[in-house]
C-alpha cells in the first residue's frame, strides 16, 4: 500500500495533503471486498466518465495478471470441456463494482416517472446492501443527485467515500472518508481525481491479485 502511495506523491507532490485520506479510503474498500461486498460509483459529466473508468480497472486486469486458477477453472471445464477451457484461459479475476451512470433505460424511466435528482439514490436502493461502499464523485461536493445517493447509502448501512475538490462541501459531511484534492477549478480537480483513483485501484489489485494473494 505505502509503495503505491509513495509513487503517487512522488509524481504528484500536491497530493501529499490527501495521502492519509487515500489510505483511509483504501482501507474501507479493502475491508468491503474482503467481506465479499461490492462498490457502487456515481458522478456527473466528467465524473460519470471517471465512474466508468474506475469500474473498468476493478472488473478486469489493470496492471497485474488475474488469471483464473484452481477450483474455478476445474469447475468450468467439468461443465463443458471445450467452452470451459476457453473460459479458464481468458476469464480474469474481478472486484465487484457497478457504475450507476451506465443504465440509460432505468435512468431515463425513473427521471421521467419520478424525481430526476434521485436517479442515483434509486439505484443505491436496488443494489446497495449493508457493508457495500458508495464512491461518490463530485468536483464541487454539492451535486444534489450525488448527495441523495450518499444519504441513502448511509441509511442502507453502506460506507461512503467522497472524491471532491478542496473547498468545504456538503458531501464531506456525509462521507466516512472524503478525499479533497487541492484544486478548485473543475477541470483541474478532475485532472487530480484520475491519479487518486488509479492509486486506489493499484493498491487493491496488489492486495487481491498480488503474488502472495
Amino acid at each position: 500500500m505505502n509503495g503505491q502511495l509513495d509513487i503517487l506523491t512522488d509524481r504528484y507532490p500536491c497530493l501529499a495533503v490527501c495521502r492519509e485520506d487515500i489510505r483511509k479510503a483504501y482501507e474501507v474498500l479493502e475491508q468491503a471486498f474482503s467481506a465479499g461486498r461490492k462498490l457502487l460509483v456515481c458522478g456527473n459529466g466528467g465524473s460519470a466518465s471517471d465512474s466508468e473508468h474506475i469500474v473498468g480497472e476493478l472488473m478486469k486486469e489493470f496492471k497485474r495478471k488475474r488469471k483464473i486458477y484452481g477450483d474455478h477453472a476445474a469447475a468450468l471445464k467439468a461443465i463443458d470441456a471445450e467452452l470451459g477451457q476457453v473460459l479458464a484461459d481468458n476469464l480474469q479475476g474481478a472486484l465487484p463494482a457497478i457504475s450507476l451512470t451506465s443504465h440509460s433505460s432505468l435512468q431515463t424511466a425513473f427521471m421521467n416517472d419520478a424525481a430526476p435528482e434521485l436517479v442515483f439514490a434509486q439505484q443505491v436502493n436496488g443494489y446497495g446492501k449493508p457493508g457495500d461502499v458508495l464512491l461518490a464523485i463530485s468536483t464541487s461536493g454539492n451535486s444534489r443527485n450525488v448527495l441523495y445517493a450518499a444519504v441513502n447509502a448511509k441509511a442502507r448501512g453502506m460506507k461512503v467515500i467522497g472524491l471532491t475538490g478542496s473547498r468545504e462541501n456538503r458531501l464531506m459531511t456525509l462521507a466516512d472518508v472524503c478525499i479533497r484534492v487541492p484544486e478548485t477549478e473543475t477541470y483541474k480537480i478532475q485532472e487530480l481525481h484520475l491519479p487518486v483513483y488509479h492509486c486506489l485501484c493499484l493498491m487493491l489489485e496488489d492486495r487481491f491479485f498480488g503474488d502472495a494473494a
